[in-house]
């Protein structure tokens, strides 16, 4: 049996190095989301007026559905919530 390491989740779970990146970039994006509606103590209803969504889209935002959410919309709620968004590149050691 072999004991393959990885250092995300999502490097063991999908298909590609890309779709892999783009997960763990969306999955980063939801969770500030999440804890900043948390943290502001906000319902889902005042968190949707916020963000320029309905109250359905950011319940299925709490219960973590990842794959209803493209990072564009994402980064647009992030935005529209005054979440300052930053992004670190760099080469695979």
């Amino acid at each position: 049996m072999s004991h393959e390491e990885f250092i995300s989740v999502w490097d063991a779970i999908e298909d590609t190095p890309e779709e892999a990146e783009n997960m763990k970039l969306r999955s980063l994006l939801m969770m500030a989301l999440k804890n900043h509606i948390t943290r502001v103590g906000i319902s889902q209803v005042e968190a949707a007026k916020l963000f320029g969504v309905t109250q359905p889209r950011v319940s299925d935002l709490m219960r973590g559905k990842i794959h209803l959410f493209a990072i564009d919309a994402l980064v647009n709620m992030a935005a529209a919530a005054g979440l300052h968004i930053e992004l670190r590149v760099r080469d695979v050691a």
